[in-house]
């Protein structure tokens, strides 16, 4: 049986499939700080034998929570002479270019525990001075009185080559065995000085809380199983196995969140959509990402807390190009200085939760406003709700200041909310030349199919797709990914003047590199795969196109495919090529897949009528206009394969509902999901 689970803010997801195809979920409610209580909750809830678990893979948001709230461990920086000050200086551009009191953000590491070494080496990676190790061992000396629990090690050019890195890391395990050390060469071979010490110190900061969460949760799956293949969820969208997430957990940034738009890129391959837009809307965010022709794209320009007033952190780790807002079901509804209604970026989050919850929240929330108007049903719900105890929140709060009634103030908490995610949605379709109408939206998460149906008819999108299990869908993603590991080597080349036998021995190093990793992880040469790209750009440009190139040995005719492809992507990435101009390679990229079983999906097989699954005729309040409609709510897992549901209708099912609005036509496919058809504006 493979078993996946998914920490989110406010929930944590399980889903299972056993050797039969049959799918299973589950949630329960996260338990920060001790994240693993939670996933052994969930696990407790869902009755599964605990000794049959063949496969469990995990996401978790551990390393985006200890960045956020600030705290990871104390953490020293060794660095070469002369750039201590590299994380302060930062870059000069800045989001807030008129803001004349403008900061930058502050480095993790404060600069009395960063420390110069003196060594360097060239631009081609040859010594110019060598290490000096009796300074290494005064900073040693230095950080222990200060109490330092974890060193990152970051030296000029060492992504060209890394000894001096390596000496340093040696002689600080020799002299102080128990501190976590992380040097740069060992999470990112890229060029930057900035984004690659920032991703090392980051790095180090995690790594003890890593380590410790990581054991604790193997510990506690120990006592059940120890048969079970162990990985953990990462940013790029492949699992690894818990101890190589130790060695690394930047990797684990965006554990969670990628894992669904992973799963709804395999979905779309199964059922024939190759271009998707996934969206995710959970407890406290919503996260949207755009898959062109079955490719989830990935990005080493990957940051955290950035904003239109903060250039936030650079992570310079290979992250699917996700975009993430502050918009939930536990977003809270406020109004601002001058009387405007917003939704968000704040939430309940699980604790104390919506004001329906009845656990001491007082603030209205997206949920709150969906109850109010009748989309969710109080019988769905965990706890006892007071719904006039809602009612009136929302009028105090939001209705009273408007004079309008609660249930024209809760849509219009749905309409700002919904407006939030539009917004997030044109950002990764229209605003970058894609026509949202030749997209299929795949809709997840908790709040995923509440909000679509609207969206789609904003956006123009014709199809959606809300997958079985659509709640802890992450997870389910996690149960269809396999081992990956991205290689990314900076090489800067021009293509005119290439050494194809140099290239291919790059080509071949960094391959070697992976079979090496992929045996450890106890997969087989043969289930290994590689895809190759290079990212490149013309002459004297600082942005860079990532191109495909093709496997085993290049001759000088594939050289000039790969050079007009390039021009293509180019082209379609920014409106132009430069087709005189001479174009160079500036990293190596290999992606590396170890394939792993995968559970069979059955079909579903049902025999149930439409009369069958109709739970009631209930009240909905909906826009367009603002009136109350009597609507049939369904039973999804009673909805009849095949037969045609006519909005204005609602879907129910464990921990979530689909909203239909006039116009719109619902149906279940072979496999359980519902496929909505919408007149799109």
């Amino acid at each position: 049986m493979r078993v996946a689970t998914d920490i989110g803010g406010t929930f944590t997801d399980l889903v299972y499939a056993d050797d039969d195809g049959k799918i299973g979920v589950e949630k329960s409610h996260t338990t920060p700080p001790n994240f693993e209580k939670g996933v052994m909750d969930v696990i407790d809830k869902s009755d599964l034998d605990k000794e049959g678990f063949s496969t469990f893979i995990h996401g978790t948001t551990v390393i985006i929570n200890a960045l956020t709230e600030r705290k990871g461990a104390k953490t020293g920086l060794i660095t070469t002479k002369g750039f201590r000050d590299v994380l302060e200086i930062a870059r000069g551009n800045r989001p807030d270019l008129f803001n004349i009191r403008y900061e930058k953000p502050t480095p993790f590491i404060e600069r009395y525990l960063r420390k110069e070494v003196d060594e360097r080496l060239n631009y081609k990676g040859e010594e110019i001075i060598s290490l000096n190790t009796e300074q290494i061992k005064e900073i040693i000396d230095y950080f222990k009185q200060e109490k330092v629990e974890a060193v990152a090690v970051a030296f000029l050019h060492s992504y060209v080559n890394p000894d001096h890195e390596k000496e340093t890391v040696k002689l600080i395990k020799e002299l102080w065995p128990e501190v976590s050390v992380t040097a740069s060469h060992e999470v990112t071979k890229e060029w930057r000085e900035y984004e690659r010490t920032n991703t090392v110190a980051l790095n180090a900061y995690v790594q003890p809380t890593a380590t410790t969460y990581v054991d604790k949760l193997y510990h506690e799956l120990e006592k059940y199983s120890s048969g079970s293949q162990d990985y953990i969820m990462q940013s790029n969208g492949g699992t690894t196995t818990f101890g190589e997430a130790k060695k690394v957990p930047i990797n684990m940034v965006e554990s969670g969140p990628v894992a669904g738009i992973y799963g709804a890129a395999v979905l779309g391959e199964m059922m024939g959509e190759k271009n998707i837009i996934a969206f995710d809307i959970g407890g406290t965010t919503a996260k949207c990402s755009l898959i062109e022709n079955g490719e989830v794209k990935i990005s080493t320009d990957y940051y955290i807390e950035r904003n239109d007033r903060s250039a936030g952190y650079p992570i310079k780790t290979p992250v699917v190009d996700i975009l993430e807002i502050g918009n939930g079901g536990g977003s809270i509804a406020w109004l601002d200085d001058a009387g405007s209604l917003k939704v968000g970026p704040h939430s309940a989050g699980a604790v104390p939760g919506p004001v329906s919850y009845g656990q001491g929240g007082g603030e209205p929330t997206t949920t709150d406003a969906n109850l109010l108007t009748g989309r969710l049903s109080s019988k769905n719900f965990d706890y006892n709700v007071d719904l006039d105890l809602v009612r009136d929140v929302i009028q105090e709060k939001i209705a009273n200041p408007f004079n309008i009634t609660s249930e024209e103030a809760a849509l219009g908490i749905i309409r700002i909310a919904n407006s939030n995610m539009l917004n997030a949605l044109k950002l990764i379709s229209v605003r970058k030349g894609h026509n949202p109408q030749d997209f299929t939206l795949v809709a997840f998460g908790g709040g995923g199919s509440m909000h679509a149906p609207a969206l789609a008819r904003e956006l123009g999108v014709r199809k959606i797709i809300i997958p079985l299990a659509s709640p802890v869908f992450s997870a389910w993603g996690m149960l269809m990914s396999d081992l990956r590991h991205d290689y990314i080597k900076t090489y800067i080349k021009r293509l005119e003047d290439l050494d194809l036998n140099e290239m291919m021995g790059q080509w071949n190093g960094i391959e070697n590199e992976a079979f090496e990793q992929f045996e450890n992880e106890g997969i087989k040469k043969d289930d290994i795969i590689f895809n190759r790209f290079a990212d490149m750009r013309y002459s004297g440009q600082e942005h860079t196109v990532k191109v495909p190139v093709p496997e085993g040995n290049l001759s000088d005719s594939e050289i000039q495919l790969i050079i007009e492809r390039f021009h293509e992507l180019h082209e379609k990435n920014y409106t132009f090529k430069l087709e005189d101009t001479q174009t160079e390679i500036v990293n190596l990229h290999v992606t590396a897949f170890g394939k792993v079983k995968k559970p069979v999906l059955k079909k579903v097989e049902r025999t149930t009528t439409l009369e069958d699954a109709k739970i009631e005729t209930r009240d909905v309040y909906y826009e367009d206009p603002n009136r109350w409609i009597r609507t049939d709510v369904y039973e999804r897992e009673l909805l009849p394969v095949g037969q045609l549901v006519v909005g204005p209708a609602i879907i129910e099912e464990k921990s979530a509902t689909t909203v239909i609005y006039a116009g719109q036509t619902l149906e279940v496919d072979d496999y359980g999901n519902l496929i909505i058809e919408t007149e799109a504006r």
